[in-house]
């Protein structure tokens, strides 16, 4: 049982820091999970599984500790974008506001979101490797800086500025030529990758904007997502201050920001523990910045970071229902009723994840299991070998760090539904986006006579 407790105990870990579990009272004394002082068995019996909860209070959390850490170390103005490709809903873009972020955005349908959330333009930023016309032309209307990401858009880009009276700078994306450790999908700063300019085609860039009289006002790369060691982020910062160095000798321009991208990781199971610490990435990113450019005898810029899932992964838990139980050869199969339509993350990366019963979880281990989801995919498999008590059809299953990159990249393969998503605040729950019904997957289908 001590071996169990402690199983339970570094998994619980994973979840969001008011994770707790708590006897569910007579006549069932079982233990149960809570999260934000909400009981999961209820919220799941309220509004059905797959369900998402966020908990307003580690959001809260990660959120000041980015500030925290950035006003220790950085001596400069500082400031912390939400990406909101990790996930994107009103509800998240008015809580980006409470806490002073910015909230960078990719293409028309993330920029609606924000400005519908009442997201000022000074704190909307845009991102995109191919942006459309549309995309371009939501991005003026709405934003206060874009972020260019090669010359064709830059050209495209210049008479609508023009045109518009809106005050709207650009920063311009550098590709390094360095990437951190990562699977080969999360990769974006090596020579070859499909993102930003080289440093030639950025000097190119910044005169295009001077003779043009384009407001230009920083300086972006980033080197991928969901890395533990800060350490790659050295050498692509001195070769983007050598770049700025050189602009400002050659072209009398530097930048009023810097932004040496995110994407700081998590814990998804209980063998990546502990959590990666956020003050040492911000810590080796500030202190690098402000030496890089005392040695250069530039000026301190205003230091822009934008961590997505390690602001919200952890924050986010997904609810299961257990459906059939299925023994193979050589497997206990566990089928719940969601999976990669709702988090295609294990198919695409082979991420890994943990999971706890929401229901008496310190029952003995009856060994590995592989739990599957339902979609018609031989890889539409959550989690592999995963240590679980015996369970049953109709119990629970709770996924923890699901807060970043699953609703995001969620699809209706097979037909399924968008699950219901829950706000968690001191023991309320609030729906801030409702179950997709067939009604919505009907909405835009128009048919045809045959």
């Amino acid at each position: 049982m001590h071996a169990v407790a402690g199983l339970i105990q570094r998994r619980l870990e994973l979840f969001p820091i008011t994770a707790t579990y708590a006897p569910a009272g007579a006549p069932d004394c079982s233990a149960e999970l809570l999260i934000g002082g909400c009981r999961v068995r209820t919220l799941a019996q309220e509004y059905g599984t797959p369900l998402y909860c966020f908990d307003a209070a580690t959001l809260d959390a990660a959120a000041q500790a980015y500030h925290t850490a950035l006003a220790r170390y950085y001596p400069g103005e500082s400031a912390v974008t939400y990406a909101g490709k990790a996930y994107l809903s009103r509800a998240i873009a008015q809580w980006t506001q409470r806490h002073d972020l910015w909230l960078d955005c990719t293409g028309a349908g993330e920029i609606g979101i924000a400005a519908a959330a009442g997201v000022p333009r000074h704190r909307i930023l845009v991102h995109g490797v191919n942006k459309s016309a549309a995309d371009l032309e939501m991005a003026v209307r709405h934003a206060g800086v874009i972020v260019v990401d090669n010359p064709t858009e830059l050209h495209r880009l210049a008479p609508m500025l023009r045109a518009s009276n809106q005050d709207i700078s650009l920063w311009l994306r550098v590709r390094p030529g360095v990437a951190v450790d990562t699977h080969a999908y999360r990769q974006t700063g090596q020579e070859d990758s499909k993102f930003g300019m080289s440093p030639q085609e950025v000097m190119e860039a910044v005169r295009f904007c001077i003779d043009h009289g384009l407001k230009l006002s920083g300086l972006h790369f980033h080197q991928g997502s969901h890395f533990h060691d800060p350490a790659p982020i050295g050498p692509a910062l001195e070769t983007v201050l050598d770049l700025v160095a050189e602009l400002a000798s050659t072209t009398g321009w530097s930048p009023q920001s810097l932004c040496p991208g995110g994407g700081w990781g998590v814990a998804y199971h209980e063998d990546d523990l502990p959590q990666p610490d956020v003050e040492h990435y911000v810590r080796f990113v500030a202190q690098r910045v402000a030496e890089g450019c005392r040695q250069r005898g530039l000026k301190l810029p205003s230091l822009h970071l934008e961590p997505g899932r390690s602001l919200v992964a952890r924050g986010g838990v997904a609810v299961y229902t257990v459906g059939a139980v299925k023994q193979t050869a050589t497997r206990r199969w566990l089928f719940i009723d969601g999976g990669m339509a709702d988090n295609p993350r294990p198919a695409l990366y082979g991420a890994r994840y943990s999971a706890l019963p929401v229901i008496d979880p310190d029952r003995p281990l009856l060994g590995p299991a592989w739990i599957a989801g339902p979609y018609c995919e031989s890889g539409d498999v959550l989690i592999e070998a995963l240590p679980l008590p015996a369970m049953e059809a109709d119990e629970l299953l709770a996924v923890p760090v699901s807060g970043a990159y699953h609703l995001a990249m969620q699809s209706n393969y097979n037909g399924a539904r968008k699950p219901a998503v829950l706000w968690l605040d001191k023991g309320a729950a609030t729906l801030i986006q409702r179950r997709e019904t067939l009604a919505d997957l009907l909405a835009r289908d128009m048919g045809i006579d045959l």
